[in-house]
């Protein structure tokens, strides 16, 4: 029957011929809490990397020179937006040591090490896509390799799919600098702004701490552009400036970190499912790798 208007049953219809410039991108769409996940179950050029025996890190790397318009094409505009964000499913060699699956997580603007909201939904997705070999009722261990290490998220499992909430125990995180036993703050000079004193610690990646107030604005009335420029100034000065983060070389197991006492810390939140999605690039399209606004 004809839909009304006239315009028939277009949700049947396939694409109109096209000349395609990569291979369809299929994903699995998330959300933890609002924050969004956009799953990418199998990216070739990865796992023949993997195959061929790259580590994590390299594999990021190798994504980062070679994939990275699948990133574009995902996480910006017209088919993300600015605050999408991306898991890549590396399966193979770069899954081995015990794990069930590794992840390289992507945004707008490049990389990550970590991310908590992606392994909550990562880990429903393993346990509902058959990613691990031997689920267990009524909660499932999940174990996954992220760039920052190895991450496990425990999942309710009732033997047919998955539930909430999910837990995860992250990397050992510790404070890298701060006033008292680090000997004193770390004061960075940031432009715009001047000199600030911020708190440095590890949580899967490095995190700066201050008052708004010290450069001169407020969480509650400011304006959100200003807010974000200004903790992007102060992200890059401290990339630049701190010298306090330079020895860290990896995650050690036992709530250890280099010469730091550190702590794991329990993560739950409740991820769900929004859907699936099969994206094309044609190439005639100038915006087929996707804009950004900022």
């Amino acid at each position: 029957m004809a839909a009304a208007g006239g315009g028939g049953d277009l949700g049947c219809r396939r694409l109109p011929p096209r000349s395609l410039t990569e291979p369809t991108l299929h994903t699995v769409e998330m959300h933890t809490g609002g924050e969004p996940l956009r799953v990418i179950p199998r990216l070739e050029a990865m796992e023949e990397a993997a195959v061929a025996g790259l580590s994590l890190l390299e594999l990021r790397r190798s994504m980062a020179a070679t994939q990275d318009h699948v990133r574009r094409a995902l996480m910006h505009e017209p088919r993300g937006h600015g605050g999408m964000y991306g898991a890549v499913v590396v399966r193979g060699g770069a899954a081995a040591d015990g794990a069930d699956l590794a992840v390289l997580f992507l945004h707008g603007s490049g990389y990550s090490a970590m991310c908590g909201h992606a392994v909550l939904a990562l880990g429903r997705f393993a346990l509902d896509f058959g990613l691990v070999a031997a689920p267990q009722c009524p909660e499932t261990a999940v174990r996954l390799r992220c760039p920052c290490g190895p991450v496990t998220a425990f999942v309710p499992w009732d033997g047919r799919r998955s539930g909430n909430p999910v837990r995860f125990h992250s990397v050992p995180a510790f404070v890298a600098a701060t006033g008292g036993a680090r000997g004193g703050d770390v004061t960075v000079d940031v432009p715009g702004h001047g000199k600030v004193v911020v708190d440095i610690s590890y949580g899967g990646t490095f995190y700066a701490f201050l008052s708004a107030a010290q450069l001169g604005l407020d969480v509650c009335s400011s304006e959100t552009r200003d807010l974000v420029s200004a903790a992007s100034a102060v992200t890059e000065a401290v990339k630049e400036q701190a010298s306090c983060i330079a020895h860290c070389i990896s995650v050690l197991q036992e709530a250890k970190f280099g010469d730091h006492n550190a702590v794991v810390v329990e993560v739950s939140g409740e991820a769900f499912y929004t859907g699936t999605a099969t994206f094309t690039l044609e190439e005639e399209d100038p915006l087929k790798y996707g804009f950004f606004f900022k």
